[in-house]
């Protein structure tokens, strides 16, 4: 019984003098401090993997004719592996963290901070899936079974290889595509884009998929390949500013000057018109009407789309109040047999 008391008594002195570390720590240092950030992002997965260091050498100092010390002992340096993997995922993750606080979103730059988080975000989940999978072969091969099947796994990498490649094509091409847009910066966290007619804000970037979140508050999934293999549209690649327009068709009879006015007026009356550019031109014509283009500038997209839909109805209770006769009209000419 002694042994297995001492092991049980080792590990929980381990861990008592871990919190008391960890307390003593974090009273004394800031809390958005780089060495804080990495401490506090993986304090679970160091203090098991400490418990598990001391719990392997409590046990290589038992008796070798213990019963069960073989397994238990395979099983703490399997538990082990994991623990550290572990740990050394939430410390990579942090690594993200930690590059997002020293860029700070600052103003006017704005841009160069989103730039570095979405290649952080990139290359932190490429580097995660790289040390999970170092951690599950180191973990296979505490078994004596799997290591003695290494010469012959060697031996059929080749063809393995083919064929595991040939399945997870679609992962593999997902990830390929995640660091092509790191480094290349297509979109950013936060861009606003145009993906198949939808309006959308960049949520979220992992590894294999992007995250949009659609105007009216819908999740839009894509992979990161379909934005290798498709165009969209990027409303905030260098500046958020924006042009809109608002059509309206009128008849023949209809003046503009009166209409360029009144656009002024509702712009100027407007919070949202930022005074860079408008202007009021006539586009199109039917053998019915003419189309009336009313462009205009905001700050961003948002504000691009209320305020074209405030123009739009100002410029129509215009026309209804002032000039109705010069609404379109259907012309026919009238045969009397």
């Amino acid at each position: 019984m002694w042994p297995g008391l001492s092991a049980i008594l080792t590990v929980v002195v381990t861990y008592i003098l871990f919190r008391l570390a960890l307390a003593v720590f974090r009273h004394f240092s800031e809390s958005r401090t780089v060495l804080r950030l990495f401490l506090d992002a993986a304090a679970k997965a160091l203090g098991v993997v400490f418990c598990l260091l001391a719990l392997a050498g409590a046990l290589k100092s038992a008796p070798a004719d213990l019963p069960l010390i073989d397994a238990v002992q395979h099983l703490t340096t399997l538990l082990l592996v994991l623990a550290i993997t572990w740990a050394a995922v939430r410390l990579t993750s942090a690594i993200g963290d930690v590059i997002v606080a020293l860029n700070p979103v600052l103003e006017g730059q704005w841009k160069r901070a989103r730039k570095v988080e979405t290649q952080t975000r990139f290359l932190v989940r490429a580097l995660n899936i790289l040390i999970v999978i170092i951690g599950l072969g180191a973990a296979l091969m505490t078994f004596e079974s799997v290591q003695h099947m290494g010469a012959s796994l060697l031996a059929s990498a080749g063809v393995g290889g083919l064929i595991l490649g040939f399945a997870a094509r679609p992962v593999l091409s997902n990830l390929l595509a995640g660091m092509q847009i790191a480094l290349t910066q297509p979109f950013r966290i936060d861009d606003v884009l145009n993906v198949q007619g939808e309006w959308c804000w960049v949520e979220e970037v992992t590894a294999t998929y992007v995250v949009l979140r659609v105007w009216d508050l819908r999740r839009l999934i894509v992979p990161l390949q379909w934005f290798i293999e498709n165009p969209f549209q990027n409303w905030s690649r260098n500046t958020s500013e924006l042009l809109g327009a608002v059509f309206i068709w009128v008849d023949y009879t209809m003046p503009v000057e009166p209409l360029r006015q009144e656009f002024t007026r509702l712009l100027h009356e407007s919070g949202l018109w930022d005074g860079e550019f408008s202007s009021v031109q006539v586009t199109d014509s039917s053998d019915q009407a003419i189309q009336v283009r009313f462009l205009m500038s905001a700050a961003d997209s948002s504000r691009n789309w209320d305020l074209r839909c405030a123009v739009r109805e100002g410029v129509v209770t215009f026309i209804q109040e002032y000039y109705p006769a010069q609404l379109p009209r259907l012309r026919a000419r009238v045969v009397e047999n």
